[in-house]
């Protein structure tokens, strides 16, 4: 594919890797990571092959949330630095090539917001109608409570006015009542101040309850944001986190051709659908989810993930299906929250084991949509149980055996310590070891960019002749890619039948050296070891890899 084509709508192939500021790296040693600290790390990130930075909240908050409990969406957090690091950071970044977006968390503020305080002096307050008020709280059902283990109601009264105001989260963070036009314009200034900036884009918390308090057509007030955003910077997106249904999430895609709405979403139901499949060591649900998922529009782009900076949540699955992954890689009480979800990190769940975790990122970066990485997944990161809630998964990044993050670390969760404490999981190490989960997360983003068909290509899912193997190729403008990961403890006989090839007669191994041949009818044996992961690139011998693409045009 050419690559102004794909450098067009760069959200499509991208990397994108998620961080909090706070627990990434200290630049001061005051034992709190900050954005100075950052900075001096974005090389390690360039190093990796990721092109779009996502940076956790990072503005001024009292900390009740992890920083989620916004009290100024326009300035940084002191403890995390200054606007003018912060400007600096950016600058370094686009140096080195790289887009950076933030979370955009502006379905509520923390009740410590100037806005909010102003809102509660009086009833005929300027600010009272920024926010959602009633003289009886509404009904709530239980199901609809994010936090049920510290919230019992989504009303929380308020003593002076003595009115009750709503909280879809906890009840030190109410929401923002986004019918107000004037609110809606507010928003507006906090997107095009942080874009003025240099940010490429936001990822918007919980789209649903963004919108869910707005009259007459909520998904109006989405375009008419994304096209604010159009209008100052023609490239920048929105990634929604929309955990619904295949069919009710397509609507927050927008209904023009293009995609008028959400520029890119998360599927969570193929991530919960992988979780289930490593559990079984079968990937049927897996390839069912793939089969089932409606194509977004044209300018529009599935994000993939294997996990993230909340629970692992398993919301969509049958309560059997839970019980199948809680039994797999969280047996404890302790490893679970919610009722539907783990707290925990990828390899902590898999033991370690090396070959599992390299299947899994294989599986991810070759999946049809953009693959999002949590920071620490590139080394095998674990977490701390001790943290409360999904906090155990917060933890220091690990840059040495002596941790690296600061030389007196005041993060809320420290270190693991044992099989995952920075002496056995660290950056320095692994970037000398080739077999290291580091360099192998470095090959399959080398390869994945390299490989514009899995993220642009139409796919189609692959009977390979073993249930434990998931198979799929991905096509676009005469260019072929097809990966094939076995899920099992064990050896699979793969048969694949590829048919319309052209005059492709190989398939080269993009992850290893070798070559396959391919029969005119199109029918390829070969044995995949426990946990094999293969990519092949359908060539004609002796054609470098970079031409092979541009075969048929």
């Amino acid at each position: 594919m050419r690559l102004t084509y794909t450098a067009d709508l760069w959200w499509k192939n991208a990397v994108v890797y998620c961080l909090d500021v706070e627990t990434y790296k200290d630049g001061n040693g005051d034992g709190i990571g900050d954005f100075r600290g950052l900075t001096q790390q974005v090389d390690h990130l360039d190093r990796l092959g990721v092109t779009c930075i996502w940076l956790m909240p990072f503005f001024p908050s009292p900390s009740r949330d992890d920083g989620y409990d916004i009290a100024d969406f326009y300035s940084v957090d002191p403890r995390l630095g200054t606007l003018g690091d912060f400007v600096e950071f950016m600058r370094t970044a686009r140096d080195r090539g790289m887009r950076v977006i933030a979370d955009l968390v502006v379905n509520h503020t923390s009740d410590e917001h100037p806005w909010f305080k102003e809102a509660r002096s009086g009833k005929d307050s300027a600010k009272r109608d920024w926010y959602i008020w009633r003289d009886e709280p509404g009904p709530v059902d239980p199901k609809a409570i994010v936090f049920p283990d510290k919230e019992d109601s989504l009303w929380e009264l308020d003593k002076k006015t003595g009115q009750y105001y709503y909280h879809s989260f906890y009840k030190f963070q109410p929401d923002l009542n986004t019918a107000n036009p004037e609110v809606r314009d507010e928003i507006a200034r906090i997107l095009g101040f942080w874009m003025e900036l240099g940010l490429s884009g936001f990822r918007v918390d919980a789209v649903p309850f963004l919108i869910e308090g707005i009259g007459g057509d909520p998904h109006e007030y989405l375009a008419d944001l994304r096209a604010f955003m159009n209008r100052r910077d023609g490239t920048s997106i929105l990634l929604g986190e929309v955990n619904l249904p295949y069919p009710d999430l397509m609507k927050y895609f927008g209904d023009a051709g293009n995609g008028d709405e959400v520029t890119m979403c998360f599927d969570f139901i193929a991530m919960q659908r992988f979780h289930l499949s490593m559990a079984r060591q079968n990937p049927e649900l897996l390839a069912e989810a793939l089969r089932e998922r409606p194509e977004p529009p044209d300018d529009s782009q599935w994000a993939m993930f294997v996990r993230n900076h909340d629970e692992l949540t398993l919301d969509k699955l049958t309560e059997s299906q839970k019980q199948e992954v809680f039994d797999a890689f969280g047996p404890d009480k302790n490893m679970q929250v919610y009722d539907r979800g783990l707290r925990r990190r990828l390899p902590p769940m898999l033991d370690g084991d090396l070959r599992r975790l390299k299947l899994a990122y294989s599986v991810l970066f070759s999946l049809p949509g953009t693959p999002v990485l949590f920071y620490g997944e590139e080394i095998g990161l674990g977490e701390n149980l001790k943290g409360e809630g999904r906090m155990a998964v917060r933890i220091p990044m690990q840059w040495s055996a002596s941790g690296g993050f600061s030389p007196d670390p005041k993060t809320s969760v420290p270190s693991p310590t044992g099989k995952f404490g920075p002496k056995n999981v660290n950056v320095n190490d692994q970037r000398r070891d080739p077999d290291s989960l580091l360099r192998w997360i470095m090959l399959l983003i080398e390869r994945y960019r390299e490989s514009p068909e899995l993220a642009w290509g139409d796919y189609d899912v692959l009977d390979a002749g073993d249930e434990a193997v998931l198979a799929h190729r991905a096509d676009a403008e005469g260019g072929t890619v097809v990966a094939v990961h076995n899920f099992a403890d064990r050896e699979a006989k793969v048969e694949l039948v590829l048919a319309d090839l052209g005059h492709c007669d190989v398939l080269t191994d993009l992850l290893v050296d070798g070559t396959l041949d391919l029969p005119r009818d199109g029918r390829v044996k070969f044995t995949l070891e426990p946990y094999g992961t293969r990519w092949f690139r359908a060539s004609v011998p002796e054609t470098p890899l970079e031409d092979s693409s541009a075969k048929g045009r």
